[in-house]
């Protein structure tokens, strides 16, 4: 009994001592929650700063880099987006009933490698990865298009999001690549100094000028990371790289790079160069080489990386003749109607002939100029004397870099040793030049003695104002009256019965050009090959002679295919190339004629069809589908339309494939996809710099395609 009454007691007292102490901590926690409330303190910190802290947010303003446009203002190239693929793991951002992470693993796997190249294996091993709250795929989730990001998308996978990267887009594809070059974004230290950077050609050459500047924001998100509207606030304004106006004509440069496509496809040159230039001003109209590149895709670039034009060197052969026939009629030593001796020269332990091995005789010098003789050019170099023809060789601009701004830019070389070697520079061996080099010292022959330093860049945006580049004299080697003299003298390539160049003649025109065969030394055997396929072919056009308006250097070397004469490759791309540029010229400036009229060419076979529309001046006729028959065709009949804006073509092909849309505006989409049959969803405004349905892909009547326009 004693024992039951000490048990309750103690019972009571331990009650008593449990309320206390609960008493205790709730009076605590009451000064605690005070302090919070009115303070909003706990321990000296402040819980509203850290709350806000906590949702605090900066993001980087990304500065538009500068578009690149040719003369007339068509785009080059222009800044669109590309995206990343990953995978959020994590359950802590989302809300219940709207989960922004990956639920269904298994499943997500395998839908994804339908898209990506990755296995569903591989991919559910990425998902599986422990204590990650998000996961990447790779190179295989990089660099997505827009509609490989849309295909994604519209799977509607949770926790599958897209990171956004400024991209670079050339609507044009293969079109001067080596010279406008590209940019890709490049992660820097900072995420701010993170950005589109140029990496060859014009784009990493004018780079400071196309960059920009990128800006920051700061803003509040909520617990899912969603900014909270009024919060931003900008930081640092971004300010946008300036535009760019290339000197590029797109209407020849397009023509000129499916005339060089068709020429390299069927000869199969090593290499090959066209350049096409104003010499008055030295602007560059068309340029290109084989092997290229598409700038879009990149595909091809690991075949060629090298700027043919500026970074390698090469011996010309006789189309420097052009230059030692000028030197010696400045020197007073060439005179068209002295005779002299084309018989082989030997000089040491060499013999020198001309390419018949034996020449012809005494001739005069004009007729040794018309059949290209090497033995007049070393009469001339010996008669002028070799200091001051070395001279000459460095004041027309060889043997030095032009200032082009391309980087890697070779200066070339020359053998200058040895009396036969000296001579020998006379018709392009032993000196090494690159055909920059060689059209900059051209204008000096086209432009009354005056070496026009050659001009990739017409204008350009500086601080709000369009800075004009002006031509620019690089030096004046000749005199007006030697410029003349040579240019009549290179008559006798094209017109004598003589003459080596009679296939470069021009209906309408008077022509004076130079053509060249040179020998090509092998590094291996330490010799110099020979044989049809096995030279380096050249030729320069001066249009007309009496006031060229042009100049045009065309090499092709060791042409694999070849079986008859050089002049039956050259004149491929020499021929219409000239003549449509002439047409042009006369029909008035690059910046204002620029449309012409569409031709009807329904029922035509594919052929008569591209014919029309090449006869009618436009350069980009694409056919879709393999069908023999045209039936349809945007834009319209009749309508007038740029020249460079893409002609569609509808064939006859039961199973057409997806056209790209690059580069078109609303309604120029809008008519292609009428003319598709298929729907159509525009998002944004410009032009086109995505699409979802791939390029290539099966036209499907059932399926909308979705572009994706931004403004140039």
């Amino acid at each position: 009994m004693k024992d039951s009454k000490k048990l309750k007691k103690n019972r009571k007292k331990t009650i008593r001592a449990m309320m206390g102490l609960a008493g205790f901590l709730l009076l605590i926690f009451g000064i605690r929650l005070t302090q919070i409330m009115v303070f909003g303190t706990v321990n000296g910190q402040d819980l509203s700063e850290q709350a806000q802290n906590l949702y605090d947010r900066s993001s980087i303003l990304s500065a538009q880099r500068g578009t690149i446009y040719d003369v007339g203002g068509n785009t080059l190239a222009m800044d669109a987006t590309s995206y990343s693929l990953y995978a959020v793991l994590t359950d802590e951002w989302s809300e219940p009933e709207d989960p922004q992470y990956v639920v269904d693993k298994k499943n997500t796997a395998q839908v994804l490698s339908q898209y990506i190249d990755l296995t569903a294996d591989e991919i559910l091993e990425r998902l599986n990865t422990q204590d990650a709250s998000q996961v990447e795929f790779g190179t295989a989730g990089q660099d997505l298009t827009y509609a490989e990001m849309k295909a994604i998308d519209d799977q509607n996978l949770s926790g599958i999001m897209f990171n956004e990267t400024p991209t670079r887009m050339y609507p044009n594809g293969v079109f001067a690549s080596h010279l406008i070059g590209y940019a890709e974004y490049m992660e820097a230290g900072t995420a701010i100094d993170s950005r589109l950077t140029g990496q060859m050609g014009l784009e990493l050459s004018m780079d400071g000028i196309l960059k920009g500047t990128n800006g920051r924001k700061s803003y509040q998100s909520s617990s899912t990371n969603v900014e909270l509207s009024g919060t931003g606030q900008v930081e640092e304004e971004t300010t946008d790289g300036s535009d760019v106006y290339l000197t590029l004509d797109s209407r020849l440069q397009t023509y000129l790079e499916s005339l060089m496509t068709e020429v390299y496809e069927k000869y199969e040159p090593t290499s090959m160069t066209v350049m096409l230039v104003e010499p008055e001003t030295g602007e560059i109209v068309a340029a290109s080489q084989r092997p290229t590149f598409n700038l879009e895709t990149k595909e091809g670039i690991d075949d060629m990386w090298q700027n043919l034009l500026v970074e390698k060197a090469y011996e010309p052969g006789s189309t420097i003749k052009v230059l030692t026939v000028a030197a010696a009629i400045e020197e007073g030593v060439f005179d068209p109607d002295s005779f002299y001796d084309s018989s082989p020269v030997t000089m040491g332990d060499s013999t020198i002939a001309d390419y018949n091995g034996i020449g012809w005789g005494v001739i005069t010098e004009l007729e040794g100029l018309s059949q290209s003789s090497n033995t007049l050019m070393i009469h001339l170099v010996k008669e002028m004397g070799y200091d001051v023809w070395e001279s000459y060789i460095r004041e027309f601009g060889l043997l030095q870099e032009t200032g082009s701004g391309f980087a890697s830019e070779a200066s070339g070389s020359m053998n200058y040793d040895y009396e036969a070697d000296k001579v020998t520079t006379g018709f392009g061996q032993g000196i090494y030049v690159t055909p920059y080099q060689m059209m900059q010292a051209f204008t000096a022959i086209a432009n009354d003695g005056n070496m026009m330093k050659l001009q990739l860049v017409n204008r350009y945006e500086e601080d709000g104002t369009m800075q004009v580049v002006e031509p620019e004299v690089a030096s004046s080697p000749i005199s007006k009256e030697t410029a003349n003299k040579t240019l009549e003298y290179l008559q006798s390539v094209v017109y004598a019965d003589t003459g080596t160049g009679a296939a470069y003649d021009l209906d309408g025109y008077t022509v004076s050009a130079k053509t060249g065969t040179a020998e090509v030394f092998n590094l291996e055997t330490n010799t110099y090959e020979a044989g049809l396929t096995k030279y380096l072919y050249s030729v320069v056009g001066f249009v007309p002679s009496e006031d060229p308006q042009y100049v045009l250097y065309i090499t092709a070397e060791q042409p694999k295919n070849l079986e008859t004469t050089a002049s039956d490759m050259m004149t491929k791309i020499y021929t219409p190339l000239l003549t449509r540029a002439l047409e042009y010229n006369a029909l008035g400036d690059s910046e204002s004629v620029m449309t012409a009229t569409v031709p009807d060419v329904s029922g035509l076979t594919v052929g008569e069809a591209q014919q029309n529309l090449s006869d009618a001046s436009f350069v980009n006729v694409e056919v879709i589908g393999d069908g023999k028959k045209i039936v349809s065709q945007t834009p319209a009949v009749n309508e007038e339309v740029s020249v460079t804006q893409p002609i569609f073509l509808m064939s006859d092909d039961t199973n057409p494939t997806m056209p790209d849309f690059t580069g078109l505006n609303a309604s120029a989409s809008q008519a292609l996809t009428s003319l598709l049959g298929i729907e159509v969803e525009l998002e944004g405004e410009g032009v086109v710099v995505g699409q979802s349905i791939a390029v290539g892909e099966q036209v499907n009547n059932d399926k909308t395609i979705v572009l994706q326009l931004a403004e140039s």
